[in-house]
């Protein structure tokens, strides 16, 4: 378990490759410069992050947090089950293409598994909760937490092919071959029949 120091260490070594991105893509992310600037040697750079893919999937989860905050203070408002999920997926589509580079390398760790994640299971949870109603996480620490999906449930795996189906036209469109609004409209079609009994 890490201690408050290593939490706040890491977390301003995400930070600041973030940063980096934001200004210069995933090439820009060099780990000596993100050691550098977040102010840590790069021997510990490596400690956190044994590889840049594995820093590059933290940045993705950091987002990731930011659009669980972003829906649990303002939850989608659809009737459907179906477009609850869309709407989150959106609101992901949409967050990831500001930095499409940060979108392809999360395409590129969920496919290829180059690091070690959770982000499919993170996001295919974060759709099982709007889709089904359960509470949402708080992100805080508290000591009811939300309650956790059986992954092996119909419900689920209906879930979790909307969230593959969803990552497939991100690469569709990271490739130029859709746009955001024809992803949304190829969603709702795919999210109808998959989530109608959630």
């Amino acid at each position: 378990m890490r201690s408050r120091s290593q939490n706040q260490r890491r977390k301003r070594i995400v930070q600041t490759a973030a940063a980096l991105a934001l200004r210069g893509g995933v090439e820009a992310m060099q780990m000596r410069a993100v050691a550098e600037r977040a102010g840590v040697a790069l021997g510990t750079l490596y400690r956190y992050f044994p590889s840049k893919m594995d820093l590059v999937v933290a940045v993705v989860a950091e987002e990731l947090d930011l659009l669980e905050t972003s829906i649990s203070r303002r939850p989608p408002t659809a009737e459907t089950a179906a477009g609850r999920a869309v709407d989150v997926l959106m609101r992901a589509t949409r967050g990831l293409m500001r930095e499409p580079e940060l979108a392809d390398a999360l395409v590129r760790s969920l496919i290829m598994a180059e690091a070690k994640t959770e982000l499919g299971a993170r996001i295919t949870d974060l759709l099982w909760r709007v889709a089904t109603g359960a509470p949402a996480s708080s992100g805080e620490d508290t000591e009811q937490s939300p309650p956790q999906p059986d992954r092996g449930d119909a419900a689920y795996i209906r879930v979790a092919s909307l969230a593959s189906v969803w990552i497939f036209e991100l690469l569709e469109v990271l490739k130029g071959d859709r746009d955001v609004d024809e992803v949304e409209a190829r969603l709702r079609i795919a999210a109808e029949p998959l989530l109608a009994h959630c």
